[in-house]
């Protein structure tokens, strides 16, 4: 096998994981599916989910294969 057949571990799955700041206390922005309060800050401009709902999202966007 040569170097070029070899793939290191950031070579698939380039997905943004991008996440806004976590928040020192309340008040929470609102999940965008749940509406139940996240772990983010309300002042953040951008989706923010519940940790459960957070979870699930992962699920459904983690690459298969």
């Amino acid at each position: 096998m040569s170097s070029d057949d070899e793939q290191g571990p950031d070579d698939y799955c380039l997905i943004d994981a991008t996440r806004p700041p976590k928040a020192d206390g309340p008040p929470y922005a609102e999940c965008v599916l749940c509406r139940e309060p996240t772990e983010y800050p309300e002042s953040y401009k951008g989706i923010t989910y519940c940790p459960v709902c957070e979870w699930q999202e992962a699920q459904r966007t983690a690459c298969s294969g």
